[in-house]
């Protein structure tokens, strides 16, 4: 049950990045709600590889890597609770 919940909340994660990355590339209102609110979710996370990673060209690649990085830690972090909760 744990287990489903904490990979639930991963593949939720995940998919406000798909759609916070797909978004970047439309012109949407900035202060709409739930853009402000996706914006505010993943921005951080994002950044943090924004920082690490330059532009190749005009091209940023950093949220693939972002998102490489959170599926390493969901498997991570599945794979660790399979262990100590005995796969239950």
């Amino acid at each position: 049950m744990l287990i489903n919940l904490i990979n639930t909340l991963f593949m939720v994660y995940y998919w406000m990045l798909i759609i916070h990355i797909l978004l970047s590339w439309f012109p949407v209102n900035r202060y709409n709600p739930a853009v402000r609110f996706l914006r505010d979710m993943t921005e951080p996370y994002l950044e943090l590889f924004r920082r690490l990673i330059p532009p190749i060209g005009m091209v940023d690649v950093s949220p693939i890597v972002a998102i490489f990085v959170l599926d390493l830690i969901r498997r991570g972090v599945v794979s660790l609770l399979y262990r100590l909760l005995g796969g239950y």
